[in-house]
């Protein structure tokens, strides 16, 4: 009995053991059906050329192709139409065990211009009051047009390219034009393109060149161009075409964007903890210039210290997304009764601000080693002050200020006696540093002391 008993309980044991190893063996999902990648879509309520999406169903790994352009990763998703004609919409699921997808053609009726009156489309492509259509290149003849840091990292810091340190190897004869009707970009590389080391093997027939490889590769005409808008706003190159020196990647981080530069960051697909930086103007603008303009020295800029803006408007640039104008002085009082002043909106990047390129190098012994400013802020918070090289902007000095005050004139100041004699004629201002979308600030009465 004892023995029959054993026998028994043994044989259960092994089987149970059997049956674990066999639940435990990883097995892939049964793979999505067409009927599992069904959406449906319906226009907003608001316009009937933005189109709401939804898929039918969870549980899985989504792929969206807008066809205009656009795509999402989500199970509801946005596109908008600013064009009318017939778009053909796919949605791809995927899970373990594969993928499926269905498309369905949407019919948008009528034109909306409106839609197309982003900003940001209009700096890029001259909008739809301009040309709709503007040509950019590599700022070649600029000190760190092409440049290299950390990821996470705000500016070139390991190392920044000479003017013209890259000549003859590709890299400067290309040019990128910005369409926005349709979205269309065009790539023209006049034969070659500079491609980073590690990424070679993409492009048959490259060769060692400038420290890293030149190639062949021919125009790519008719691609689409994506900005997508965010805490990091991108913009996306579609098919194989791509900007400045590739990286296997063809999405890139607009640092900057105003009518006369473009700043790009992106990640080295080869080494994802290195960032490299790309420098564009217009094909027409004078690439020496510095992106200031108007000095008779076409490094310098307009700006002069003191600043009143009482009847000289100096040329700012605005980046993060911020902007600015000057207006009359919303607030005159306290220690601030002056009739105009300058107003920025802080854009939705946390480093958002703006700069002016001065007429001559700041001299911190004859004119004062102190900037001040006076500033209306929304909130209490800082604001950073930085002088930069306008020739080699990697080499810069910048210092945090508190704002103790808030929707009142105050005045800050930061001691910058230990900067380079001669050595920056750029002021950059960073009104609510390390806040994204941080509000409405004015400025006034910028002086050194």
């Amino acid at each position: 009995m004892k023995k029959t008993t054993l026998l028994f309980l043994s044989l259960a044991l092994i089987l149970g053991i059997s049956s674990c190893k066999e639940d435990e063996t990883p097995t892939l999902g049964e793979a999505p059906t067409e009927a599992d990648a069904a959406f449906t879509y319906a226009p907003t309520a608001a316009n009937a050329n933005i189109i709401d999406y939804t898929a039918t169903n969870a549980g899985f790994t989504y792929s969206w192709d807008f066809d205009n352009g656009t795509n999402a990763a989500t199970k509801e998703a946005t596109a908008e139409y600013p064009n009318k004609g017939t778009y053909t919409v796919t949605l791809t699921v995927f899970n373990s065990g594969g993928s499926a997808s269905t498309s369905q053609d949407i019919i948008i009726a009528d034109d909306d211009a409106s839609l197309l009156n982003n900003p940001l489309y209009t700096l890029l492509t001259g909008g739809t009051a301009g040309s709709g259509s503007k040509t950019w290149v590599i700022d070649s003849t600029r000190q760190a047009h092409l440049g290299v840091g950390p990821v996470g990292g705000t500016w070139p810091e390991w190392w920044d390219a000479d003017p013209g340190i890259k000549a003859n190897s590709g890299l400067y004869s290309d040019k990128y034009t910005f369409t926005l009707q349709g979205f269309k970009f065009d790539q023209i590389t006049n034969g070659s393109v500079f491609v980073k080391t590690g990424s070679q093997g993409q492009f048959p027939g490259a060769y060692e060149n400038s420290d890293d490889y030149t190639a062949p590769f021919s125009d790519q005409l008719n691609e689409n161009w994506t900005i997508v808008e965010g805490e990091d706003t991108t913009i996306s190159i579609s098919g194989k075409a791509f900007l400045g020196m590739y990286t296997g990647v063809r999405e890139y981080k607009i640092v900057t964007l105003s009518e006369n530069e473009l700043t790009l960051r992106y990640v080295d697909a080869a080494d994802e903890t290195t960032a490299w930086y790309l420098r564009l103007v217009p094909v027409d603008f004078p690439v020496d210039g510095g992106g200031g303009g108007g000095g008779d020295d076409p490094t310098f800029g307009e700006g002069e210290l003191p600043m009143t803006f009482e009847s000289v408007e100096p040329l700012w640039e605005a980046f993060g997304n911020s902007s600015y104008e000057y207006i009359a002085n919303p607030d005159p009082s306290g220690i601030n009764t002056s009739s105009r002043v300058l107003q920025t909106v802080h854009g939705n990047e946390t480093w958002a601000g703006l700069f002016v390129n001065l007429k001559e190098h700041l001299d911190f012994t004859s004119g004062g080693a102190t900037i001040t400013l006076k500033v209306w802020a929304p909130v209490t918070g800082v604001m950073r002050i930085k002088l930069e090289n306008i020739d080699k902007t990697s080499e810069f000095i910048e210092k945090d200020v508190d704002i103790t005050a808030a929707e009142a004139w105050t005045e800050v100041s930061i001691d910058f006696s230990e900067a380079e004699l001669n050595k920056y004629a750029r002021l950059v201002l960073f009104p609510g540093w390390d806040v994204a979308d941080a509000g409405t600030f004015y400025i006034d009465e910028i002086e050194q002391k």
